[in-house]
């Protein structure tokens, strides 16, 4: 498995684009929001920091999959992965907080904004998270974090798009309450996909089973196997995003031949299931009277 290249190290170059879009974003924002009092600019920065930093934190992780097993970790460190996902959607959290609070506030003392520079940077940040979920769709459904990195920046466009209505309502109106309104949106927005990335992420780490595997479907076809009388202790688990294991006691027919039964297995998970790591331990009958007393 170790010389193996996780599905987010495929797309690592996007990642490194998608990196210096979002980080060139972020400066822009950060300034110009300081400059105009717009707390809504500030907000899509802190949304925008939190892209940045998970966005890095995937580069890192790709780094450290793609280095060899050892002896402590025979699984190699594929999982930095799904802890960094875990620190970027926490970080989320304590972004979104920090924004509704603030917006609230504003709410009801609204400061003076300056609209034109907020415009203009909002439509720029508009057009450059454009790009970046672009690049990132075609990895997006094989990666945990390639999946994190793009609802990020597509959370990031419609929070850019807020900031732009706001700005126009602002210059249009003098309605300076739509800087905290859209601050407050910006900060919803960041909720719900922070909670699916740390559900997701929990989910690998408490070993669940694969949301994309069927288990009454993987026993059935276990059991159409040549050889094969039945099956038990059956797992199925998700090393990092993409990666699914399973692990599984066979009953085999007396006379069958192991290799045959192995071959058969592998095949048909990796085939079925897309499952390439599998481990199956064969057993005659005789031997269930054991398992049942091991496992009762």
């Amino acid at each position: 498995m170790s010389g193996s290249q996780s599905p987010a190290g495929v797309h690592r170059g996007r990642l490194r684009i998608v990196l210096t879009i979002s980080s060139a974003i972020l400066v822009a924002e950060v300034v110009v929001g300081f400059a105009a009092n717009s707390l809504a600019l500030l907000a899509d920065a802190g949304h925008v920091f939190a892209d940045v930093v998970g966005t890095a934190l995937a580069l890192i992780a790709i780094l450290l999959a793609a280095r060899p097993a050892t002896r402590d970790r025979s699984f190699g460190f594929y999982r930095f992965e799904i802890l960094a996902a875990v620190v970027n959607a926490l970080l989320l959290f304590a972004i979104a907080a920090y924004v509704l609070v603030e917006a609230w506030r504003r709410l009801f003392a609204a400061p003076e904004v300056a609209s034109g520079p907020m415009v203009v940077v909002a439509a720029g940040a508009l057009i450059a998270n454009g790009v970046s979920a672009w690049l990132l769709r075609a990895g997006q459904s094989e990666s945990l974090n390639l999946r994190g990195a793009y609802l990020e920046v597509l959370n990031d466009a419609f929070g850019a798009a807020a900031v732009l209505a706001a700005g126009l309502v602002i210059r249009l109106t003098g309605f300076l309450q739509a800087d905290a309104i859209a601050s407050g949106l910006i900060g919803l927005l960041i909720l719900p996909r922070s909670w699916r990335l740390l559900r997701e992420a929990v989910d690998v780490l408490l070993e669940a089973t694969p949301k994309n595997i069927d288990m009454t479907k993987v026993r059935e076809h276990i059991l159409e196997a040549p050889g094969v009388r039945d099956v038990h202790d059956l797992h199925a688990w998700t090393i990092t995003s993409g990666m699914n294991v399973v692990s599984a006691h066979v009953i085999v027919d007396e006379g069958a031949k192991s290799a045959d039964v192995l071959d058969a297995l592998c095949r048909c998970l990796s085939t079925q299931f897309d499952i390439e790591h599998s481990t199956f331990q064969l057993e005659t009958h005789d031997r269930q009277p054991v398992e049942d007393s091991v496992h009762p």
